[in-house]
């Protein structure tokens, strides 16, 4: 796995991934997001995608999932993250509980790189709850 970060102008930076896809990313927060909001985001992204996959394996059906994210950083430089909480949000017709737990549960121990990853020096916390939605 390979990318590229290049430097636009100001504290701006388009990174490019292997695939061709670019993303903008600004240590201001003027034009586009940090790298720290970034990773943060890359963690609900990668849980999310585990989270949609699983419940759909297992015949749940879901119309909608969001990851609410929340982190806290240490005061001193480095700004690390010293915690990070993802929290789903899941809708659809008749989606089990007990099916998004345990989807939200893999993830979290056995499947999410990137939130597994950050659990070896960050707090990870996990939470979530089922909306009933129409089709």
């Amino acid at each position: 796995m390979q990318a590229s970060v290049k430097w636009l102008d100001g504290y701006r930076f388009i990174g490019t991934s292997d695939s061709g896809h670019a993303v903008v990313m600004d240590g201001d927060k003027q034009t586009a997001a940090t790298p720290m909001e970034m990773v943060m985001m890359a963690a609900g992204s990668c849980a999310s995608v585990d989270v949609v996959s699983i419940l759909k394996k297992a015949k749940q059906k879901v119309s909608g999932v969001e990851v609410k994210l929340s982190a806290e950083r240490a005061d001193a430089v480095p700004a690390v993250f010293t915690k990070l909480h993802l929290h789903f949000v899941v809708s659809g017709q008749g989606v089990s509980e007990k099916h998004v737990e345990r989807a939200v549960n893999l993830s979290a121990e056995k499947y999410c790189s990137v939130s597994i990853m950050l659990g070896k020096s960050v707090e990870v916390g996990h939470s979530f709850e089922v909306v009933e939605a129409e089709f």
